[in-house]
């Protein structure tokens, strides 16, 4: 047989060979170094044995899919080393994934002082050096092994595959755990690893199902690259807006006020005042929107002609029992089905549309109590929401407005290089969850791959994410740990307007259903905040600072003079305090500093007699003395323009 190596060389054999063999025959150094077989493009196990002619990659750490199988096999690693100490914990499942791997396991919560001990026993267990050995059964006989095992999870999970299975296991000198593979030849090879974290998960994701304790880990081939990945986590812990945020006094939660209802505190108010002033003076100055004002909640009438009560009532708040209230109430888990009745006030003709709808909206939606984290997932919110009643001759010419003004917004915010974009679609095989046939589906996903291609926006395509009643185009962005959410969306719907019985008259007097896309210019205010508290590590750009200037007063003789610049700045719009506190000068510096204000203007004898002021910023640290008109100019120029001034290097 013919094997054909990455480079192009090929090797001849008479008889089968295991990539491991083959790898050896190429160099020792190779096969020590080894993770993993590419073959014909698809990742096998080094005990693979090939036995025709095929291309082959020899994968180690160096290849993305070599390092996720010294991962993975920590992760088994970690899971023996659980049953060592924890006997009663039950495996679940444990994968590789993009920044390391985790294992789930029906146990008692893990503390800190718990993973410490696990790492402990993980190198004990590297240090005994047991090879790793792969065997299978057929699907019964596995079934009632895992069972006498006690391990009820992997024998569900047997249970779910065809009867016709053979199912694999791997056994690292005693602890024998299902699985497909690819794992390393033996437990010595991992060489670096780090348990990071613990946490409460649900079997197969799902909330109904047994709650089960999750720890992550990492691994790498050298040291080295462990140390700097652990130094890159220390980094994100200090930009982790859930901590940040909190202690920048921008919000809080509160136990008895409920999980998922965050107390924005006068800071961040301050910042989502100011998000908000923007959004809205933009869209209905310049965009072209009309603003509308609705109620937080609605009877269960108006929901179930909108569709939200079949599709959606699981999300939403029910205020009542139907079987026993004459009327039953929500709170609005959207806004679209208010605005539209807005729309139905009056009489529309052909010449009146676009009507562009906007509305600064206070959402509920009852998320899952695993899912809450901090500003980006919570069950009360408030939204920059927006509905276009339009033409069906005018969607293609929307679509790409609604675009080009969530582009403006994230580029005026400085994310724009932060997100990815996604055409969400249904899913053909789940029908009912859908209003609509095939056709419309088809028709309406094609409008939106269309508008996007035309705007030279890179997307990716995703079946499954659309709204019940039509695909959109979502403007996803990661957290600090990687997680994505959804920030922007824009979607079209051509089905809903029928329920409402919405029309406008057309140019032959004749009743004509229109287009509707629902959209968010620059998304929800909460997680937009978390976003750029992470984004900016607490740095934010002046213009959305709560706390622009901070007038630092040498001592008590110049707090009037301080006094005099504050109400000269507040006058002009600039959001600014004294600091009168009986403290020394540096010292005043140093807090203002960590407080990560843009700029102290500090004041003395010298700046009162003049009119002046000695300006420090986050920006260029001592920037020398000025007049406070002169000072007072630029920082209302660089808030009127949003400037994003780049910090350098600064010496203190």
């Amino acid at each position: 047989m013919k094997i054909t190596l990455k480079d192009g060389s090929s090797k001849e054999y008479a008889q089968p060979m295991s990539v491991y063999d083959i790898a050896a025959d190429i160099s020792e150094g190779l096969a020590r170094a080894a993770c993993a077989g590419e073959i014909d493009g698809k990742v096998e196990d080094l005990r693979t044995v090939i036995d025709r002619d095929c291309s082959l990659n020899i994968l180690t750490a160096n290849d993305e899919a070599g390092l996720r199988i010294i991962r993975h096999t920590a992760s088994h690693v970690m899971a023996e080393a659980v049953k060592r100490l924890f006997p009663n914990a039950k495996v679940t499942i444990g994968p590789a994934i993009d920044e390391g791997f985790y294992y789930d396991f029906d146990a008692e919560p893990f503390s800190r002082e718990d993973l410490d001990k696990l790492e402990a026993e993980m190198k004990k267990i590297i240090k005994e050096g047991h090879k790793i050995e792969r065997f299978t059964m057929p699907r019964e006989e596995a079934i009632h092994y895992m069972e006498e095992k006690g391990e009820p999870y992997k024998a569900e999970l047997i249970r779910d595959l065809p009867e016709d299975a053979e199912i694999s296991f791997y056994d690292q000198g005693g602890f024998v755990d299902l699985c497909a593979g690819p794992h390393l030849m033996s437990v010595k090879s991992i060489k670096a690893f780090k348990l990071i974290s613990s946490s409460m998960a649900y079997w197969r994701g799902d909330s109904s199902k047994a709650q089960l304790q999750r720890i992550y880990g990492t691994a790498f081939q050298k040291k080295e690259e462990l140390a700097a990945y652990l130094e890159y986590l220390e980094d994100i812990k200090k930009r982790d807006h859930n901590k940040l945020g909190r202690e920048m006094e921008l919000f809080t939660t509160v136990d008895v006020i409920g999980q998922g209802l965050p107390l924005l505190l006068p800071k961040g108010t301050k910042m989502v005042m100011k998000l908000q002033r923007w959004i809205e003076d933009l869209e209905d100055r310049e965009w072209g929107y009309v603003r509308t004002k609705t109620p937080l909640m609605a009877k269960s009438d108006l929901y179930k002609i909108s569709g939200h009560w079949d599709h959606y009532k699981e999300g939403m708040f029910v205020l009542g029992d139907e079987e026993k209230d004459k009327e039953v109430f929500a709170l609005r888990p959207m806004t679209c089905p208010f605005q539209y009745y807005c729309y139905k006030n009056s009489q529309h003709s052909y010449r009146d549309l676009p009507i562009r709808y906007g509305e600064t909206s206070t959402l509920f939606r009852n998320e899952d109590s695993g899912e809450m984290h901090g500003l980006t997932r919570v069950r009360q919110f408030t939204i920059s929401e927006g509905h276009l009643v339009i033409r069906p001759d005018q969607a293609e010419e929307e679509l790409k407005n609604c675009l080009d003004l969530a582009h403006y917004c994230l580029t005026v915010l400085g994310l724009q290089d932060d997100v990815t974009y996604r055409l969400s679609k249904w899913d053909p095989n789940n029908r009912e969850k859908y209003l609509g046939d095939e056709e419309y589906w088809e028709s309406t996903q094609s409008k939106i791959r269309e508008v996007l291609k035309e705007k030279g926006v890179a997307f990716t395509e995703a079946d499954g994410e659309a709204a019940f009643y039509g695909p959109k185009i979502d403007i996803q962005a990661k957290n600090v740990y990687g997680k994505e959410d959804t920030m922007i969306t824009i979607q079209l719907d051509c089905a809903i307007a029928e329920n409402f019985d919405m029309y406008y008259i057309d140019q032959n007097g004749d009743k004509v259903r229109p287009y509707i896309i629902h959209r968010t210019s620059m998304g929800c205010y909460e997680r937009t905040l978390a976003w750029l508290i992470e984004k900016y590590a607490g740095k934010f750009p002046t213009w959305l600072c709560p706390e622009q200037v901070r007038v630092l007063p040498i001592s008590e003789k110049y707090e009037e003079y301080a006094e005099t610049v504050r109400k000269e700045l507040a006058q002009n719009g600039v959001d600014v305090t004294v600091d009168n506190r009986s403290e020394k000068i540096g010292f005043k510096i140093r807090e203002a500093r960590l407080a990560k204000l843009p700029y102290m203007l500090v004041v003395g004898k010298d700046e009162a007699e003049n009119g002046t002021v000695s300006v420090r910023s986050r920006f260029a640290g001592d920037e020398g003395v000025m007049p406070l008109s002169r000072f007072t100019e630029q920082i209302c120029r660089e808030i009127r323009t949003k400037e994003i001034r780049k910090e350098e290097a600064v010496q203190e």
